[in-house]
């Protein structure tokens, strides 16, 4: 069954809600659609009394490090924390309270995809590859998807196929799928990729770019088949947005766990 999960997306040290395809060095090119003034551990606090599991804290570049371990604190081993991952912290952020750690850009050096590297992740996990989540954040390059790495601004040698899934599903615990033409913009998600996932993964998987109603619930549940969750972030009434009531997604999903 599909859930809603939940993120805290970090930029500046500040929790904000920004278009994912404007990530990239240049602060000018930034297009942000809400700065909180809340402090991110005020979101791991919320989802903690509402039971949120499986919530994800992305560092978007530098200057970040401080509020992931704030909001770990509020809630620890309940969080996921991704963004400058590599074999060198991850076991660091486990440590310092992370359920699991999501890595991507680590696993591409000079964009091509590195087994030694995802291999150098897991021994720094202890080979619990429970604790591991993949970041297959994509953009569409005619007909198929590409992984993108470095804030989703640089296309690697990776496509998100069924063999890709295939291949990298032992070594971890579940997928992180951003649709990076899709987030931030709340033109809707992308549909083809929901249903195509659903029909690869065997392993949770969640999805993340461009939800914009609560429908989106049911209509990732319905072309997934149940086995994508979704997160929605710029849309949410707590992140500034008024297409989506928090406490409605939170009913969504004590409705599923109830069946």
């Amino acid at each position: 069954m599909t859930k809603f999960r939940p993120c805290i997306d970090l930029h500046s040290g500040q929790v904000k809600q920004i278009v994912g395809g404007s990530l990239s060095t240049t602060a000018s090119e930034l297009q942000t659609n809400h700065v909180s003034n809340l402090p991110a551990e005020y979101f791991a606090t919320l989802y903690r009394e509402h039971g949120l599991t499986g919530a994800h804290v992305i560092m978007l570049g530098p200057g970040n490090e401080v509020a992931a371990q704030e909001a770990l604190a509020a809630w620890p081993g309940q969080l996921q924390v991704g963004g400058g991952i590599t074999a060198d912290n991850a076991k660091l952020w486990v440590e310092k309270g992370a359920e699991k750690v999501i890595v991507t850009s680590y696993l591409f050096p000079d964009t091509g995809f590195s087994m030694d590297r995802l291999a150098a992740v897991i021994k720094a996990l202890d080979n619990d590859v429970q604790k591991l989540v993949i970041d297959l954040s994509c953009r569409r390059t005619g007909g198929t998807w590409t992984v993108a790495m470095n804030k989703w601004q640089t296309l690697t040698d990776m496509e998100v196929d069924h063999e890709t899934i295939q291949k990298l599903e032992p070594y971890c615990s579940e997928f992180l799928i951003h649709a990076a033409d899709n987030e931030g913009l709340q033109r809707g998600i992308d549909e083809e990729l929901v249903t195509k996932l659903g029909q690869w993964c065997t392993k949770p998987v969640t999805y993340a770019g461009g939800g914009r109603h609560l429908e989106d619930l049911p209509l990732v549940e319905k072309l997934s088949q149940g086995k994508v969750d979704l997160t929605i972030g710029s849309a949410l009434d707590i992140f500034g947005g008024n297409g989506v009531k928090f406490d409605d997604c939170v009913e969504w999903n004590s409705h599923r766990a109830s069946r």
